[in-house]
């Protein structure tokens, strides 16, 4: 883990998303908070240790979803299918729930973690995440922690590195480079995950806080500005639709599944349609899904 100073800085972004603004000023206590995305091999570990049962695995009740189709009552986690040719797509018709996909399976039945033990894990939900946050001694990063941590000491710059994109060219985080969701040129290297570590650190000495995998946070998303959040290329529901909400109360019905805060983007952020690489960004994320491309990392508070 590396140590954070406490600060204040300016959190959110006016220019982007309506759901990252009103910047504002926020100040956050030192503490501490993961080097990179907790990975395959240290979440194995965890379900060694605990025989923890993701939530992906476990098959969704009929009574907790309302109208749920008889077919979609299987344990399995969305899995990002892209096209083979372009064409005219509905919006987040490139999510595919994959009965059977899971983290030790992360394209479904037949795929495996041997060859990506030091990738982030994915397919894990915030109750997956808490868990091992649990079990390790730790705890999910606030959103103002795990923003702050994400500049990197810089104040008002559009990336964790600078307000360039690619400077001269380097690719300095896992995204899509190319028209989402049918061409990756993948200059940066990566189809999809890439090992952690594998770009530069920020000016904290953390890895991967954008791209790769959008990381949970402890948040209840809430947003100021109505109409925000609505672009799938960033997530789905457990039921495979593609989410509309901007704002739900997490004391609604379970159908109405509570939303927390997902930070950082992922390896499916693009320029021409979700430029959510940027540590401003957010997305609500409902509490039960999980997805080929959301992980998470964990934080701890110094008097702990």
């Amino acid at each position: 883990m590396r140590k954070i100073d406490g600060g204040t800085f300016t959190m959110g972004s006016d220019a982007h998303y309506p759901e990252e603004g009103p910047s504002r000023r926020v100040s956050v206590d030192a503490f501490l908070i993961d080097e990179a995305p907790v990975t395959n091999r240290e979440f194995a570990a965890f379900v060694e240790a605990t025989n923890h049962v993701t939530a992906c695995e476990i098959p969704p009740r009929p009574e907790d979803y309302p109208g749920l189709l008889p077919e979609m009552a299987h344990a399995g986690s969305l899995v990002f299918q892209k096209p083979r040719a372009p064409r005219r797509l509905r919006e987040g018709e490139w999510w595919d729930m994959v009965f059977g996909a899971a983290w030790n399976r992360p394209l479904g039945p037949g795929s495996g973690i041997e060859d990506l033990l030091d990738h982030p894990v994915v397919h894990v939900t915030y109750a997956d995440a808490k868990a091992y946050a649990t079990w390790a001694g730790k705890r999910l990063p606030t959103e103002a922690e795990w923003e702050f941590a994400a500049r990197g000491g810089l104040e008002g710059k559009e990336f964790a590195w600078g307000d360039e994109l690619s400077p001269g060219g380097r690719m300095l985080a896992n995204f899509w480079q190319g028209e989402f969701p049918y061409q990756n040129t993948l200059l940066d290297g990566w189809e999809r995950t890439s090992p952690v570590r594998s770009f530069p650190a920020n000016g904290y000495g953390l890895f991967d806080m954008i791209g790769n995998v959008w990381e949970w946070t402890e948040d209840w998303f809430v947003s100021a500005r109505t109409g925000a959040a609505r672009s799938p290329c960033c997530g789905a529901d457990r039921r495979g639709a593609a989410t509309e909400a901007d704002s739900i109360d997490p004391n609604e019905a379970v159908f109405a599944i509570g939303r927390k805060v997902l930070k950082g983007g992922s390896h499916l952020c693009a320029e021409n349609y979700c430029r959510r690489y940027r540590p401003a960004a957010r997305w609500p994320q409902p509490i039960d899904t999980s997805t080929s491309h959301s992980g998470f990392r964990c934080a701890k508070s110094l008097d702990t």
